[in-house]
């Protein structure tokens, strides 16, 4: 219990001091469902932990009820996390959430489907999701990392990078933007199929030609 009430104050804090709308920790306690969700995702935590299963996942969907965001209690989440606005969040079981992260509404930290055992993502201290991000996949998002919105990240990200688009790329690393998004050289579609089918008709040609030769030689 010190170590729910400790981590509590100290998202409560967090909250305030890193959303400008917070004007104080009472607040925050009594309108954020953000930090409703998170309080009694703890709970939860603390009895699945214990090898319970159905009074967690109860709290768990009583919280959805109220407050729009499913956390599944088997999620791991560490200290000063902020769901902001939150409506439309859902974190998977096997999550880890480090510390100081900032979620915004509409993000999924999900699985896709065809994996077992940890199947869905890791993020480091201090990551920010972006409103309708989608992280999907047992794989784990470098400390300090910015997920633009309605990205779609399906694969690991080092630290201290800025992924944007979908699927999303990094095209930031520090204070270094990663040139790999290169809006005019695009490849034309309708020219590529053309060759293709040029070089296939060439192909055909030559094998018929070729028939041919057979033929009048017999």
């Amino acid at each position: 219990m010190i170590s729910i009430y400790s981590r509590t104050l100290y998202d409560l804090k967090s909250i305030v001091a890193r959303d400008p709308a917070a004007r104080n920790i009472f607040e925050v306690a009594l309108l954020y469902s953000g930090f409703h969700a998170v309080l009694f995702h703890r709970f939860a935590h603390m009895l699945y932990k214990c090898h319970l299963r159905f009074i967690p996942r109860l709290i768990s969907q009583l919280v959805r009820f109220f407050t729009k965001i499913e956390i599944h209690p088997g999620a791991t989440i560490g200290k000063g996390l902020l769901i902001d606005h939150g409506c439309g969040v859902v974190i998977g079981k096997t999550t880890i959430i480090g510390d100081d992260c900032t979620i915004y509404q509409g993000v999924t930290l999900g699985g896709t489907g065809k994996d077992t055992g940890k199947r869905h993502p890791t993020l480091g201290n201090n990551v920010m999701v972006g409103a309708g991000a989608k992280i999907l996949g047992p794989f784990t998002v470098g400390d300090n990392c910015k997920i633009a919105a309605n990205a779609v990240l399906l694969r690991e990200v080092e630290p201290d990078s800025t992924c944007v688009g979908v699927p999303a790329r990094v095209v930031k690393r520090g204070d270094k933007r990663v040139d790999n998004l290169d809006q005019v050289h695009i490849p034309d579609p309708v020219s590529q199929e053309l060759c293709r089918m040029s070089a296939k008709i060439d192909k055909l040609t030559a094998e018929l030609e070729a028939l041919k030769n057979n033929d009048s030689e017999r």
